[in-house]
């Protein structure tokens, strides 16, 4: 799976190796109630092939016509929902304004533009892209944080594009099944490791792939950026405490495992005998997931999933820097 960032980027570079000219739509700035957060994309192709979303399907139809038959040439800012008569014809929620950025992509100037942000976002760089309001010259930056957002200026509109967040599942399992189906749906990328072999050899779920290594050599070699997080869900502390050990000195935005109050205190007394240090200890989560009653599998994942989107948004709502 890949984000939905990257897929719009995929279908775009797509139609402009084809020679189509496209237009990206970007939510800029949203009131009250919308669909769809800030920095989401929506791109057209002159023969109205499209892909990504900037609404519930309210003004897609609006966007597409606007962009197929206007064809605009220089980017143009729309506002939807100023007006109550506005809100009413595009069923915006009560109170929701959306703005766009409309910017068009023809493919002589911008097909280096779009692979430049496509092997950025391969790489997992979180980048910013520019669009001057008054040229339409875009450029591509490289910045050390993982906010997510839109920044605007009187001429300028800067977009940053975190990579998106990877999670590591250590442990075969009903949790991790659900884990993966939940966190898939909600954009997280998701890998799952399990070294035992009498649970990898029965492992179900053909659409989960399975990684067989030691997850502290995973981690070491793959999962070691400030866009992933790391759950510790075999409840067998050999498998458990050789990835929580690599994972509490990486960069992970999330560390979590599962189990009861007192299996966490044990773990956290474990972790210290074997030389973590209070402070990398401080960053485990555990018991896992939001304070729920949770009982079966399913509940479970819903409440370490609902976790790490609470984790990923302040991620992604730190300070700019570019």
């Amino acid at each position: 799976m890949i984000s939905a960032h990257r897929q719009v980027l995929a279908d775009v570079s797509g139609w402009l190796e084809q020679g189509k000219t496209g237009w990206l739509c970007t939510i800029t700035r949203t009131w009250g109630s919308s669909p769809r957060p800030v920095g989401s994309w929506l791109a057209v192709s002159e023969s109205g092939d499209w892909s990504g979303s900037v609404s519930g399907g309210c003004l897609e139809e609006d966007l597409l016509r606007r962009c197929v038959q206007d064809r605009p040439e220089f980017p143009q800012l729309l506002k939807y929902g100023i007006t109550e008569g506005d809100r009413n014809r595009f069923q915006l929620p009560c109170g929701g304004q959306i703005h766009l950025l409309v910017e068009p992509l023809v493919p002589h100037r911008a097909i280096g533009h779009v692979r430049e942000l496509e092997r950025a976002m391969s790489l997992r760089e979180a980048v910013y892209r520019q669009v001057c309001l008054t040229s339409g010259a875009m450029t591509v930056g490289i910045c050390a944080h993982h906010r997510r957002g839109v920044e605007n200026a009187p001429e300028m509109v800067t977009h940053y594009l975190a990579p998106e967040c990877r999670l590591l599942l250590i442990g075969a399992g009903e949790v991790a099944h659900h884990v993966h189906d939940f966190a898939t749906a909600a954009d997280f990328s998701v890998t799952l490791c399990e070294p035992r072999a009498t649970f990898a050899d029965g492992w179900s779920y053909p659409h989960i792939p399975l990684v067989r290594e030691l997850p502290d050599d995973l981690v070491v070699a793959s999962f070691n950026d400030p866009a992933v997080g790391i759950l510790a869900l075999a409840h067998d502390p050999r498998i458990d405490d050789m990835g929580l050990l690599a994972a509490l000195g990486s960069e992970a935005f999330y560390v979590g495992a599962m189990g009861s109050a007192k299996t966490s205190r044990d773990r956290r007394e474990r972790l210290l005998s074997l030389g973590v240090s209070p402070a990398d200890l401080a960053r485990l989560h555990a018991p896992i997931g939001v304070n729920i009653p949770s009982k079966t599998p399913a509940e479970i994942a819903i409440s370490i999933v609902a976790d790490l989107i609470v984790a990923r948004h302040r991620l992604r709502a730190a300070p700019p820097s570019l």
